[in-house]
């Protein structure tokens, strides 16, 4: 009778993992029918995910301007001022400059290629007597990062176009941000009750401590990268540098990248600075030299603090690990996925100790 039920089970077994693969497999050969579906589906959620991070960045703001004693719809109100208006008007301001800058810079654009290529021959003449094996791994790497450096364009480039195309789309993000503000205790209650009773407790701890470290960096190191590209922008202006405000906003964007970001973003600058005089290029390098020094002791530890309690060593091999994997999205997003894997290692331990604990 054993023999004949664990048979069963068997057979049940084998015919789950069958209609499994065979279902993955029909699944794959309808790829042309549902793909469209999906592409569809993906850029219309493409807004609900951005008023949803908008929403997330700005609700500890509302919360405290509303335990403040201010009424929730007015803190609202004050809050979308600021940030839409600020933002509306930055891109107001901005775009004209940034589209004749980058019209400049293509029609430059030879000139800082021929520049570069100068750079590389230089290194190469100096490394000719090395080795053979480590000059092999230094054209190596030169190659990967002008493969990388061609990534980043792209990646910047794509990501315009797509919101230049899709500005309808983009034009409900405020209201979709501003009802999630609104209505964020239902959604909130509408989350918790879709939770399961038993794992209410645990699932509330665990997203408590997750927001306390993965929200504070996030939102920490984006008005970092919003001050230090600004004041890029001003001292590259002040110095007489061409294209200032392109290359403060690269190196802002570029230093949401911890350590690596801001000498990524300080390579186009240079390229630039050393076609105007050797003068220049000193500058630039003050200059970056000089915002590293504000972020790492004065900016990042008073804005961002130490909301992730991670050794250094980590944060680099995360990096590491992103960039290899994932190119620039990798290195974006490698940060907050170690702070993801950290809290939920933590709340598993604890989960398994109280479980095992008599």
């Amino acid at each position: 009778m054993n023999n004949s039920s664990s048979y069963v089970r068997w057979l049940y077994r084998l015919a789950i993992t069958l209609l499994a693969v065979i279902t993955v497999y029909v699944f794959y050969l309808l790829y042309p029918v549902w793909h469209p579906v999906l592409s569809v589906l993906i850029m219309a959620m493409i807004p609900f995910l951005l008023g949803g991070f908008i929403t997330y960045l700005l609700h500890p703001v509302v919360e405290k301007l509303f335990k403040a004693g201010i009424h929730r719809g007015i803190a609202i109100l004050l809050i979308y001022i600021l940030f839409f208006g600020g933002l509306g008007y930055a891109v107001y301001k901005g775009i004209p400059v940034i589209i004749h800058q980058l019209k400049d810079l293509a029609e430059n654009a030879p000139l800082y290629t021929e520049q570069y290529q100068r750079w590389l021959d230089y290194i190469q003449r100096q490394t000719s007597t090395w080795p053979d094996g480590i000059q092999h791994e230094l054209e190596t790497r030169i190659e990967r990062f002008e493969e990388w450096l061609n990534g980043v364009v792209a990646f910047i480039l794509s990501g315009v176009l797509k919101i230049m195309n899709s500005l309808l789309l983009f034009a409900i993000v405020p209201f979709i941000s501003f009802y999630l503000l609104k209505d964020f205790p239902k959604v909130k209650k509408a989350a918790t009750s879709l939770t399961p009773k038993k794992w209410r407790n645990s699932a509330g701890s665990f997203f408590k401590d997750l927001d306390e470290s993965l929200g504070g960096y996030i939102r920490g190191q984006l008005l970092v990268c919003l001050l230090i590209g600004s004041l890029a922008a001003l001292s590259f202006w002040l110095f007489g540098m061409k294209y200032p405000l392109l290359l403060g906003i690269i190196v802002g964007i570029t230093n949401v990248i911890p350590y690596f970001g801001p000498v990524i973003g300080a390579v186009p600058a240079a390229i630039v600075a050393s076609t105007i005089s050797n003068e220049m290029i000193i500058k630039v390098i003050v200059i970056v030299f000089a915002l590293q020094f504000l972020e790492g002791n004065i900016l990042s530890p008073l804005i961002v603090g130490k909301s992730l309690h991670m050794h250094p060593l980590f944060i680099m091999g995360a990096l590491i690990i992103g960039g290899e994997v994932g190119g620039v999205l990798g290195l974006i997003v490698a940060v907050p996925l170690l702070a993801m894997l950290k809290v939920a290692v933590v709340h598993a331990r604890t989960h398994f100790t109280a479980r095992d604990s008599p």
